[in-house]
């Protein structure tokens, strides 16, 4: 027996970096899965990657700030596995600019993407995880399940040029606490992971300044100065960036049976910074 077995796991933005690390890693702990991506290619490439494994997994493509993302989400997992146990959210990008140059364009598509999405999905999951429980509760079983909401340094801390994504992040922590007091009755523990610096696509090295990423047909910069990531090993105590895998792993220490009498808890994978 795995630890997950029977789990059903629900992550989104799990196409690619650290999403589809956490996803491969709560496979091989016997989760299936529910993918999601914003673009169907990458979705589809890590579905095919896990049923390669043996590992049950089916996709749900689009932007998690879609009108009806959240119930699609949802559904697609009680369709396909009859329920969910494990959410977490993870999609996100960065739209950074300093406060007086910030449109209000991009304030709401970070805020909409780190916090309004997640609250949207949780909401729908609602009825879900509480009519599970009320069967569980009649039959005399106690069944855990698992939120994790993924916050950042930036949401712990601030960073200059990103009022936008902290303020999201930060709302994540409250969301998280909030929620681990709502749910608690049901067997939900609901945790939060601050990531630090994590080397993905979005943050790699750009030495020129020119790479983009295309996001809802917004061609948004993308990558750190190298002088920049030096200098953040100077600081880290741990003299380095995070890589996927690492903050996945930091994840799944809250999807095991291990938390189940943990909650409303955040824990930053941050290289001590």
């Amino acid at each position: 027996m795995k630890k997950l077995d029977g789990k059903v796991a629900l992550v989104t933005g799990s196409g690619r970096g650290i999403g589809q690390a956490l996803a491969l890693k709560l496979a091989s702990d016997g989760a299936r899965l529910v993918i999601n991506d914003l673009d169907a290619e990458p979705a589809h490439e890590t579905v095919a990657l896990l049923k390669g494994q043996g590992v049950d997994a089916v996709a749900c493509v689009g932007s998690v700030t879609a009108p009806d993302f959240a119930e699609r989400f949802i559904k697609t997992a009680v369709d396909s596995f009859g329920g969910v146990d494990i959410i977490v959210n993870n999609a996100g990008y960065t739209w950074d600019n300093v406060i007086q140059k910030m449109t209000d364009e991009q304030w709401h598509a970070i805020i909409n993407c780190h916090l309004t999405a997640p609250f949207q999905i949780l909401r729908a999951a609602y009825p879900v995880i509480s009519a599970a429980a009320k069967k569980e509760a009649a039959e005399g079983r106690e069944v855990f399940r698992k939120v994790v909401n993924i916050s950042s340094n930036a949401g712990l801390n601030g960073n200059p040029g990103q009022s936008n994504y902290a303020a999201a992040k930060a709302g994540m922590v409250g969301l998280t606490k909030t929620l681990a007091k709502e749910w608690g009755r049901m067997k939900v523990n609901v945790n939060c992971v601050a990531f630090g610096l994590i080397t993905t696509r979005l943050t790699d090295t750009d030495a020129d300044g020119g790479a983009t990423v295309n996001i809802e047909g917004k061609n948004l910069r993308v990558g750190l100065n190298p002088e920049l990531l030096k200098s953040h090993a100077m600081r880290c105590p741990l003299g380095r960036p995070g890589t996927a895998q690492e903050a996945a792993a930091g994840v799944s220490l809250y999807c095991g049976p291990e938390s189940d009498y943990i909650t409303g808890q955040v824990i930053a994978v941050s290289g001590g910074i």
